[in-house]
């Protein structure tokens, strides 16, 4: 790997430890609808990130650091991968399936997918309007859709909840949640679907759009007149003639 990719990696890298680094520390989100404590650092690190990535579409400069990058991948790097498209979902099997496997969430089942609803709304919301208007290019040339990354968004959204929701039973668990959607973002820059400024700005999108979802999470218990953390769900088969499937019932 060469320097300038090295430099640009270990960037983004030094970033989401950060992010990872300062959320561990000042941890004063309302999980709840008693605390009403909100940490700065929540919101000022992927606002930062995404800054970034808008600064780019009116610096010469930054975009020259964009295309070196890839002009350093297109000499460098001749194999293009395709698991990007699936590891950008890895994050959110865990957000349900280490639950089911006995380790413990902050919140119940409900209220992840309340959290995770909210947040792909509208991190989808802000890549695709951001994406039509400002009409970036892709490295490869293949449309004028590149920024900011939306696989990269969708990785960071799944492994931000997952550090969010299991970082109490294990740090780790965060740590590899954001290690895939690291790898899902430094992988479409290595296939020249993005340049480094829209990974960038993805992935900060991902983790403001969970934030943003946490802050609403008391406001649908208002809504729909809920108690936290409290509901059941009741699951059995349904089987006749010409169909088998699974029902449920969640009751809250």
């Amino acid at each position: 790997m060469t320097t300038n990719i090295k430099h640009s990696v270990l960037t983004f890298l030094v970033l989401i430890l950060a992010v990872n680094q300062a959320f561990a520390q000042n941890d004063t989100l309302p999980f709840t609808d008693k605390s009403k404590n909100i940490s700065i650092w929540a919101f000022a690190v992927p606002s930062a990130m995404i800054s970034y990535g808008i600064i780019t579409r009116f610096s010469s400069d930054l975009q020259n650091f964009d295309k070196k990058i890839d002009n350093e991948v297109l000499q460098n790097i001749h194999r293009k991968y395709s698991f990007d498209d699936y590891i950008q979902y890895t994050p959110y099997l865990g957000i349900y399936g280490l639950d089911l496997c006995g380790v413990k969430a902050k919140h119940n089942f409900l209220d992840r997918t309340l959290v995770l609803g909210s947040s792909i709304i509208i991190c989808t919301s802000a890549v695709q309007i951001t994406k039509h208007a400002t009409g970036v290019v892709r490295p490869d040339g293949s449309n004028n859709h590149s920024f900011p990354s939306g696989h990269t968004a969708t990785a960071f959204l799944g492994a931000h909840i997952l550090f969010r929701e299991y970082k109490d039973a294990s740090p780790w668990i965060g740590i590899a949640g954001y290690g895939v959607a690291f790898t899902a973002g430094t992988m479409r820059i290595i296939n020249r679907k993005h340049w480094f400024s829209d990974v960038l700005a993805g992935a900060g999108i991902g983790i403001l759009s969970v934030e943003m979802s946490y802050l609403l999470l008391p406001v649908w218990h208002k809504l729909f007149k809920m108690k936290p953390n409290s509901n059941s769900l009741v699951i059995s088969p349904i089987i006749n003639d010409n169909f088998c499937g699974i029902g449920g019932i969640l009751m809250f």
